[in-house]
């Protein structure tokens, strides 16, 4: 993959250099940002003592299988249209190297981590999705995430043309049916689709997504210290994701490390721009601070 942004890639070989690459990414512009090496980087944090360069060098191969394909339709007189874009992308990722949406296991924590992803062939919409913004804009093609409510999606577009794609279906294309079905099956009956549901979304946002899934699966299965320490990773790279105090301040309190819950739920206080929001957390805040009296 190329460089991308002020960084090089391959700066970080441990947990703990990932969570510095992280936060190097936190003062980078979205544009800038390397998606397949911050993935990476979220995985690496969670798996120390494994070595980071194979995966690197699989999705280099994949990069390179995108490019191979594409230039042997060309060579066959294939025009270079949007629906032999979407074809080549959906053969090199679901065929060629199996990857599929886990639908027997959707909640695997596993399937939010993209390091296991890789080994596995198997994630989360969103997990699945970074492949194909990772191999499209390598390739020069528009591709982006879309802020669809708990399902991510993808679009890309060429000349006039735009097509969704459900990257867990194998880059299945979406109609407007069904995508009101879809929001229906995840919002309920009386939900209807919005506008907003197609506005793309940044580099960031994708992986709050992605690690949004993670933290979420690890507080159903109570393990509030793994999840601190994903909540540290989105601050590290997002740093204006104010909400990510909250998340710090309530884990914390879980654990019993009331101080730093406090801290945490202070820092959200003073960011949330939201007075009710506020409110709430000022709640929190006295309750814990009760406790210590």
């Amino acid at each position: 993959m190329e460089e991308a942004g002020p960084y090089n890639p391959g700066l970080f070989q441990s947990p703990d250099e990932a969570l510095q690459y992280l936060q190097r990414v936190g003062s980078t512009e979205d544009a800038d940002i390397d998606i397949a090496e911050a993935a990476l980087a979220l995985g690496l944090i969670f798996l120390p003592g494994l070595s980071i360069d194979r995966y690197r060098q699989h999705l280099r191969k994949l990069c390179e299988h995108v490019e191979e394909e594409f230039q042997a339709r060309l060579r066959q007189h294939k025009e270079d249209t949007l629906h032999l874009r979407v074809e080549i992308l959906r053969k090199i990722i679901h065929e060629a190297h199996g990857y599929q949406g886990d639908e027997k296991n959707y909640d695997d924590i596993e399937n939010a981590n993209f390091i296991r992803v890789i080994e596995r062939r198997k994630g989360l919409p969103v997990s699945l999705g970074i492949f194909y913004v990772i191999l499209a804009r390598k390739m020069g093609w528009a591709c982006e995430g879309l802020s669809f409510p708990g399902h991510f999606l993808i679009r890309m577009e060429k000349d006039s043309e735009r097509v969704i794609l459900d990257p867990f279906k194998e880059g299945r294309e979406m109609n407007a049916a069904e995508l009101r079905q879809l929001l229906k099956s995840i919002v309920g009956k009386n939900a209807e689709l919005s506008h907003n549901f197609y506005d793309a979304v940044s580099n960031r946002e994708i992986l709050v997504r992605l690690e949004n899934n993670l933290k979420k699966r690890l507080i159903e299965g109570e393990d509030y210290g793994q999840a601190i320490l994903v909540a540290e990773a989105i601050g590290a790279f997002s740093p204006d994701e104010y909400r990510i105090y909250l998340d710090k301040g309530v884990l914390y309190a879980k654990l019993g490390q009331n101080q730093q819950a406090i801290t945490a739920l202070e820092a959200y206080i003073a960011k949330t721009p939201h007075a009710k929001e506020r409110q709430h957390a000022s709640l929190l805040l006295q309750q814990i601070k009760s406790a210590l009296d």
